[in-house]
């Protein structure tokens, strides 16, 4: 165990939640960006047509 563990005390069930919820929030950046290259490419293919 690390000293923040022994320190805080805090069930295994909220640090996982935190965990996740960092996680989630991460992913929603990087899929706004990644829905814009998608489309890029898609319009890209249609204009090459």
């Amino acid at each position: 165990m690390s000293d923040d563990e022994l320190k805080t005390k805090e069930p295994r069930q909220e640090r996982r939640e935190k965990k996740l919820k960092k996680k989630r929030e991460r992913m929603s950046k990087h899929s706004k960006n990644l829905a814009r290259v998608y489309m890029d490419a898609i319009i890209k293919r249609l204009r090459g047509r």
